[in-house]
This record gives C-alpha cells, structure tokens and sequence, in this order.
C-alpha cells in the first residue's frame, strides 16, 4: 500500500565542529592544527509527516529542533541519513535566514520567491498583498539592514503566508512582533494550515500554540526523538519533565 508521506526522514545524524578558542591560540603559537569538539546536533532520527499534516517540534534549547526544521530546509547537510520531501515546494519561516541586507524589502520579496521557485510574474502578482500584511510602510523600500527584528520578521512570515509553499517550516517566528501583528499573523497561521493539501511543520516552545495547531506534536531532547504522538499526551510529558 503506498503512503501519503510529504516528509520522510531516515536515520539522519547531523554534527558540528567546534572549535575551542584555548586550541586556536595554541596552533597559532605552535603552528599545530587546531582541535576541534563534535558536537552532534542530531543523532539518528527517523520520521514521517503525512500530506496535510501538521507537526509540532518541542524541546529545550539546544535539543536540536533548529537544525532539524533547516536540514529539513535544505540549508543543512545531514553526516548521514536521508530527508525526501518529495519535490514540493519548501519554504522556511525563520529570524535572520535568506534576506539580502542591503536589498529593499520589496526587492527581497522578489529575490525570495525566486528562491521558492516562483515566477517573477506569480511573485509580482502577489507582491501588493504581501506588502499590505507586512504592514511596513515606507521601509519596504528601504535596505533591509535598518529594519528591526520585528520588521524583519514581519516580511519574512508575509512573504511565506502569502506565497504559499507546499510544506511550509515554521521557526518560532509565531511569537516575535507587537501583540496585533502576533494575532494576525496567529489568525493567518491557523486560515493556512488548514488547507488539507499543505503540510506544515512548526518549532515552538509554546505548549498552547502546538497544542492548538497541530495534530502530532515531536519532543526533542539532546538531538534524539523523546518521544512523538498525540499532542495532548506528549506536551503533557515535556511540561512534567521541564517542572
């Protein structure tokens, strides 16, 4: 019987050098190679998201969630293991990833949704209503680089709700900017992920927002899968453990 899966991950690993400054000053003074710690970030996970699902990722800082949803991304490599996603369209929601700094905020729009695998056409058709969400006024037209966090994350969630991927990553971003914005953007959230056809999977420390918003909920901790189930059952695990 074949399966419905938008997301299949398999046994993925993904580590980081890192580099201890005490050692950098030693190979300078000693002209050695630099020792570097491994830091395994995630270490063999495996699971699924079926089409039209939407999934929650928990966890304390550090456990792994980030790097899971931007290996999921395509912006990391996996050491080993598989991601299939299986030719749709990916975006990633997240604070301070793919702007051009030194771009406008409306030449970004453009740059982004081509990243996405828009036309210029489809982009510039959908342009005015990303503008009117992102509610930025005079800045759309102004570098990125004098936005603040919350200007920037005001484009970055308008450009995503608006274009509408096929899996739709989302990485905290549900809890930046004035209480209005956070409602509407709330509002614009809850209106997306519940077209059946867009699988969406959202990282959150926020127990109420992955409890109202998703049907399966993901606990990470130390880079392995704790545990994954029915999100009223696994919060309430995470919320005892974290006590």
């Amino acid at each position: 019987m074949e399966n419905n899966y938008a997301i299949e991950v398999k046994d993925l690993c993904i580590s980081y050098k890192n580099f201890k400054s005490y050692s950098i000053k030693k190979s300078l003074l000693h002209l050695k190679k630099a020792k570097a710690d491994i830091f395994e970030a995630v270490k063999h996970v495996s699971f699924n998201v079926e089409k039209g699902e939407i999934l929650g990722i928990i966890g304390k800082n550090g456990s792994g969630k980030s790097t899971m949803l931007k290996a999921l991304a395509g912006i990391f490599s996996p050491d080993s293991g598989t991601i299939d996603t299986k030719d749709y369209s990916v975006s990633l929601l997240s604070i301070g990833v793919g702007f051009q700094k030194e771009l406008s905020g409306r030449e970004n729009i453009l740059l982004s949704g081509m990243l996405l695998g828009f036309s210029e056409a489809e982009i510039r058709e959908k342009m005015p209503g990303i503008i009117e969400f992102a509610e930025l006024g005079k800045f759309i037209d102004m570098p990125v680089k004098t936005y603040s966090s919350g200007m920037h994350s005001k484009l970055a969630f308008s450009i995503t709700a608006i274009l509408e991927t096929d899996i739709m990553l989302i990485d905290e971003v549900l809890s930046v900017g004035d209480e209005k914005f956070k409602k509407k953007s709330y509002n614009k959230m809850k209106s997306l992920i519940s077209n059946k056809d867009r699988t969406v999977v959202i990282v959150s420390h926020s127990i109420s927002t992955l409890n109202d918003l998703c049907d399966k909920v993901m606990w990470m901790h130390d880079g392995e899968i704790k545990e994954i189930g029915e999100p009223k059952t696994v919060l309430a695990h995470y919320k005892e453990f974290m006590k």
